[in-house]
Order: structure tokens, then sequence, then C-alpha cells
């Protein structure tokens, strides 16, 4: 690059400038290249964008094919697509269009009964997402099917309420214009790139309606089967993604994300295989609503479990069960996996006072991670009919347990100072929604002040550090699925 005449920051070397640019973000660089042309040619230069972040589909302007952050997103594409080394990249398109179709009158909505003989038909304003949410992929999969530098690709669909809604069934997907045959153009390029690629180290894909098939992976090559590290697939009631044969090609993983009923006993004996790289991360999606179409027959058994563990020592799991009944708990939870993270999540199912038992009993020295959510209004209390209140024994009996994060459950407040008290500042994270606490009327009687500000107060003094009850809405997101996303990402990255 050439020396340019003039003064100032115009003077100085391109080399420099591009070394000044790496200092910015991604969209402090996208407008600092509307400057000058001379800006814009430093900016572009490819060491600049080796990585890339990106969140698509949640603006006001509904991202359509027309919209600025379509349009950006086709732009980055093409500029840098063929040679990124990371993508990591959330496609939620579907969020303007539910809150729009949600607000609209019944008379302008398409959703009338269909007629007798005929498919359901679907709202255009969900066709309109849908087809967004396809024209946003096959961008993306064609600026990266031809890139041999690709290390780390990391894919998430928020297509969840698609799923709840039934859109994603066949027949539906028929209405979308092209819609199946933009899909099979998008499974295509998705092999292309991994037929291309050469130093594949991190595959992630969550809920990218039909990305991934059974058959993806024979396509990846021989050197990045070698070289992979990191897999996760992921899809909305789809069979096992991955076979024992392509298993047994990746025999250098040390993380692996999957659905709880695609970890069978089989898959879980390669893993246990000698010849293997110690697996150090395992996390796994249990969702109870797909369980019809994933029984848990023929999944890893407690000799399986043990296996595994001699031989990935420091194997660590994170489980995340959705709307799962006790019952299915108790019947997964081997007393030999490792847990150390787990999120039982839910609408209406009950997680019962003898589940909590079990885990408290049987990951004392492994759990470190505890949420226990639910939605619905009514909040049961663990601690009826129990000398000791469940959540306190986990926090007694569970000596490493760093993050404790409850709502939807009835929280006593007494209970609540005991378990500061107990874990003390080794509780790094300490989340209780202010709905969930409860007060004994009892203690009320003979309490002096408000109840709720010495609840602070003690539970401060216990933990060490100021305490309020709430959710953070950084460390629990609104969606499960895109928060398991993300915790598998974190949690497979510090290792």
């Amino acid at each position: 690059m050439a020396l340019c005449g003039g003064v100032g920051a115009m003077a100085l070397p391109s080399e420099l400038i591009v070394h000044i640019f790496s200092f910015l973000s991604d969209r402090d660089k996208l407008r600092a290249s509307a400057v000058c042309s001379r800006w814009r040619e430093c900016l572009f230069y490819p060491a600049l964008w080796t990585e890339l972040k990106l969140r698509i589909g949640d603006g006001c302007n509904g991202g359509g094919p027309g919209s600025e952050e379509t349009l950006r997103l086709e732009f980055l594409m093409r500029k840098f697509g063929s040679y990124v080394r990371e993508l990591q990249l959330e496609l939620a398109p579907i969020e303007s269009y539910v809150s729009s179709l949600n607000n609209e009158p019944s008379a302008a909505r398409t959703d009338q009964p269909p007629a007798p003989g005929s498919d359901p038909q679907v709202p255009n304003r969900w066709k309109d997402a849908m087809a967004t949410y396809l024209d946003q992929v096959l961008c993306v999969f064609t600026g990266i099917h031809n890139n041999r530098n690709l290390q780390k690709l990391s894919l998430y669909g928020d297509t969840c309420i698609l799923q709840q809604e039934g859109l994603l069934d066949s027949p539906n997907r028929h209405q979308i214009p092209q819609g199946d045959k933009k899909i099979n153009e998008i499974q295509q390029l998705f092999m292309e790139l991994l037929s291309n690629s050469r130093q594949l180290r991190w595959l992630s894909c969550s809920f990218m309606l039909g990305l991934v098939t059974p058959c993806s992976l024979a396509y990846l090559s021989n050197r990045s089967a070698e070289t992979l590290q990191h897999l996760s697939l992921l899809e909305h009631q789809l069979g096992p993604l991955i076979s024992p044969s392509e298993m047994d090609r990746l025999s250098n993983l040390t993380s692996l994300g999957l659905d709880f009923s695609d970890l069978t006993s089989e898959l879980c004996g390669l893993l246990a295989s000698p010849r293997r790289t110690p697996l150090h991360r395992l996390s796994l999606l249990l969702n109870g609503a797909a369980l019809e179409f994933k029984p848990l027959d023929g999944t890893a058994t407690e000799d399986n479990w043990k296996a595994l563990v001699r031989v990935s020592a420091n194997l660590r799991v994170y489980i995340m069960a959705l709307e799962v009944d006790s019952s299915v708990l108790l019947r997964v939870l081997k007393p030999s996996l490792p847990l150390e993270r787990l999120h039982l999540d839910s609408y209406s199912t009950l997680v019962t006072d003898a589940t909590l038992e079990l885990i408290s009993q049987q990951y004392n020295k492994t759990l470190t991670h505890f949420l226990l959510l639910r939605d619905d209004p009514d909040l049961p209390d663990l601690s009826v009919n129990r000398n000791e209140d469940p959540l306190v024994l986990l926090a007694w009996r569970c000596t490493r347990l760093a993050v404790l994060v409850i709502h939807g459950y009835t929280v006593w407040s007494h209970n609540l100072v005991a378990i500061s008290r107990l874990r003390g500042s080794s509780l790094r994270v300490l989340g209780v929604s202010e709905e969930s606490i409860d007060f004994d009327p009892d203690q009320l009687v003979c309490m002096e002040g408000d109840p709720g500000h010495n609840l602070i107060k003690e539970v401060s003094l216990g933990l060490g550090r100021v305490w309020r009850p709430c959710l953070d809405s950084s460390l629990i997101l609104p969606e499960p699925s895109q928060h398991f996303h993300r915790e598998l990402h974190t949690f497979s990255m510090g290792m």
C-alpha cells in the first residue's frame, strides 16, 4: 500500500490505518467506511473482517427482502463471506412479524377457516416472515459456501414460534413462494461448505429450519473431520442428525451438543472409545414436547455413562429440560452422569421435591449451576410436608454451587437467607424473582421494620455483596432455545 500525500490522518500509511481500524467494532467499521474512499478501501481489507458476529431480523422494519438490514447482510456476505474465518449468526426475522400480526384487527387477517378439502391457509404475514428467513439464510450460504478458510460457524434460527404454530410442517411450507426449492438450495450450499472446508474447528447449527439433515455430515471433508473440536446439531422434530459412522470420523471432538434423544447407547459407546480424544463438554437438550417424535428408548444407560467417564475423566455435562415431567427426569438423570449445569424450564409442568432431593444427592460434588424456572402464575411450595426445604438442602449439599436461579416456585424468605449464608460469596449469582418470595406470617409478627428491606439486608450480608430480588435478563433469556444455544457456546468455550 502506498503512502498518500497530505497532512494529518490522510498522510498515514494504509497499513497503519488498517491497524487502527482493527480496534473498531463491526458496526463502527461500516460507519467509518462512509467517510471517504481512502477509508473505505482500508476498511474493507480482508484482515479486518476475519470474524463476524451478527443478529439479523429483530429490527422494527420487518427485515424483508428490501430492508436495510437484509441489504447490509447481502453486502457483508458478498464482501467478506469468502474469507471470513469465524461467523456467528443469529437469525430472528419472526419477531416483528409476530407483533404486527397480533396487533392486526381480525378482519384484516387472512387466517380464516379453510374451505372443505383444502389445505389450511397460512396468514400472509407468517408467509412473509418465513420467506424472509429463507432468503436471509440463502444469502449467508451463497456467500460462504466456497470458503476454505472458515474455522468457526455458529448458526441459530429463532424458529420456535413457527414450530409452535405448526407452520414448519410440509403442507404449510408448500404455501411459501419457492419454499421447498429454497430449503433444498440451502441444504445443498451447506453440504458444499462442509465439502470445501479445510480447517473447520467449530460447527454449531441450532433450529435452522431443516438446514441440517441426517446425511449432511457425510459431506464434511476429511481434513475438517480431523480438525473439528466442537459439534452441536439441534433441529425441530427430526431424528438423529449424526450417525455412529460419522461420529467415528470425528475422533478429535472435545465438546458436543445434541438432543438428549440423539445420545444413543451406541453413540455413547463410540465416545467412550480409548482411540478418541477425551470429551470435555457435553450439552444436552431434553424437550418434553418432542418426546412424541424422539422417544428416549435406546438412550445412554448407566453403564454407558460409567464407561464414558472412565475415558473422559474431565467430562462435564450441561442439561436443559423443557416442559419435562419429573418421572422423565428421574429416568434420565443417571448417578454416573457428571452433571455440572442443570436448567429446568417449563410453562406449567411441576418439578417435585423428590426430583430436587435426587439432584442434590447425586450431583453434590459436580453441580455448579442450577436454574429452576416456571411461568405458571401458581407458585407451588416445594417444602410442604418436609422438615427441610429441598432448595436449602441443595445449597448445603452442592458445595460447588455458584449459580442458583429460581422463578415460579415459592421461596420463603428465611430459606433464602439460609441459602445465602450456606454458600456465601461462592454463590456468584442468586437470582430470585420478587413474586416468588413469600414471608412466614409467624415471623412477621415479631419482625421490626419493612420485611422486604430486612430480607435484602440479611441476604446481602450472607453473600458479602449487595443483593436484590430480580431475574437478570442478560442471564436468563426469554426464549429457552436461544438461551440453550448461547449457554452451550459459553459452556463449551469454558474448557
